[in-house]
């Protein structure tokens, strides 16, 4: 294996730590802070416009990571960000804030993340060499983060309120924007002029092309409904104090599925994952019952493990299928689908305690829980679904664009050539049809080895934080 500790990958990997720890603390200082002043509406409504303003720009953070560069646009959201995550500091420290500062400030963060969020997955390709040892390291530092995150966020609340958490969050996005200032990578190839709407439209036959990732953002729009949008709002006044606390077990929990995610390469990466989510359903169910906190936090050890494994599988499947010229593109469809479902259950949370009575909802979450994972079985390109092994050198072979892939097979117009998508490979390298299963294709290597990847033609039709997938 190739060292992945490279200047590019240790200066990102500590962007994304320290940005990680301030989003682990977040959540906790919200519900606190939020909860205290405006109640459980208010939470579930502080958090749905963050969500909501992220659904709705994501698109056209993907389009302008493609064409100005992932980098650049992640730096210029983490300065928004320590704007306005300062300001609410700020209103903290001179009194009380008002709502409407607090949902001014949540929908301007939530448009600087759908800004930033797609060079996310976008940028691990390009500063490392195997992606899915960098994925499963960055899920580890998310993990210490959540860790440590929830508790030390618990903490200062008590000691010195919320002013200081939200003032520590904006020096996070400060550092983050720092480190990434010396990531080196190229930015973006020329292409000719097109307009928004044809980045878009292209993105949308990139997304569309792949039926195993529609077909995952639609499993998850439940998920996002009935599960995870209404867990923080609900859990968090159930679990009462000791919140912090199950939050940071749930760190505990995606170290494990982080460090299982870097020793255990899965031939089918989105079928061992659907199976690892069986340990997500103990977690609403034991917050239903009252569990006492040494069963709570077991619950959500399970849990977060569950979702750190399925995280790696799902971003390490998508950045290697997906072609580097529209997987930013990509990227923001396959995020914008997973979180509208989590906008949406946020939203009614607040309301739908005055139908059902919490408890009784999380048991419906855990039931969801249990059907989302036989979904993911159940479905055949999911669960069919193959890695793609690292060409020689640790570089995954990305899979070229549908258009590119439709120019190859068909001699017209303009095709990249096979080796800028495994480099390393020599002109002997190339996609051809399998014999047996026509929704796959097969990558041959110039020395005559040969990997399996899902055809992404337009004529065969992430989760991953949020929580994607994040």
């Amino acid at each position: 294996m190739t060292s992945l500790w490279t200047r590019n990958f240790t200066f990102y990997f500590g962007a994304r730590a320290v940005s990680l720890l301030g989003d682990a603390m977040m959540p906790v200082a919200v519900a606190l802070a939020v909860g205290r002043l405006y109640g459980i509406a208010g939470v579930g409504y502080v958090l749905a416009l963050w969500t909501g303003s992220f659904v709705l720009f994501i698109l056209f953070g993907g389009v302008f990571a493609d064409r100005l560069g992932a980098r650049a646009m992640m730096i210029g959201a983490d300065l928004v960000r320590v704007l306005t995550q300062g300001a609410v500091a700020f209103a903290f420290f001179t009194g009380t804030p008002s709502f409407a500062l607090l949902l001014t400030t949540s929908f301007l963060t939530g448009v600087a993340t759908a800004m930033f969020q797609p060079g996310v997955n976008g940028m691990v390709p390009r500063v490392a060499g195997d992606p899915q040892r960098a994925n499963a390291t960055l899920k580890f530092a998310d993990a210490v983060t959540q860790l440590g995150g929830p508790a030390l966020a618990g903490v200062l609340m008590m000691v010195t309120g919320p002013a200081f958490v939200y003032t520590l969050d904006a020096a996070t996005f400060l550092i983050s924007g720092l480190c990434l200032v010396f990531v080196r990578v190229s930015g973006p190839a020329r292409k000719a002029r097109s307009s928004m709407l044809s980045d878009l439209r292209h993105g949308w036959r990139e997304f569309r092309a792949r039926t195993w990732m529609w077909s995952v953002i639609l499993v998850w729009v439940f998920w996002g409904v009935l599960v995870v949008g209404p867990y923080i709002p609900l859990s968090s006044q159930l679990i009462g104090a000791d919140y912090g606390w199950v939050m940071a077990a749930l760190g505990l929990g995606t170290v494990l599925g982080g460090l299982l995610a870097i020793r255990f390469r899965p031939e089918r990466p989105l079928a061992a994952g659907a199976v690892a989510l069986a340990g997500y359903a103990p977690m609403p169910l034991l917050v239903a019952l009252g569990a006492p906190l040494p069963g709570l936090m077991a619950a959500h050890v399970f849990a977060g493990a569950a979702m750190a494994f399925w995280s790696v599988m799902w971003s390490t499947s998508v950045q290697t299928q997906v072609a580097p010229d529209v997987l930013n593109r990509v990227t923001a469809y396959e995020i914008a689908g997973s979180v509208a479902g989590m906008a949406v259950g946020q939203a009614l949370a607040g309301p739908v305690t005055t139908v059902v009575a919490p408890r009784d909802f999380m048991v419906g979450s855990a039931v969801t829980s249990v059907a989302v994972m036989s979904a993911l079985l159940l479905i055949p390109p999911i669960r069919r679904l193959r890695r793609v092994p690292a060409a020689p050198g640790g570089h995954a072979a990305s899979r070229p664009s549908t258009h590119d892939d439709h120019e190859r097979r068909h001699g017209t117009g303009f095709a990249v050539p096979a080796k800028n998508f495994a480099p390393g490979h020599g002109d002997g390298a190339g996609w051809s049809d399998h014999p047996h299963h026509p929704e796959e294709r097969r990558w041959t290597h110039s020395s005559g080895k040969t990997n399996t990847a899902l055809r992404s033609s337009s004529s065969a039709v992430t989760p991953t934080g949020c929580s994607s997938p994040r």
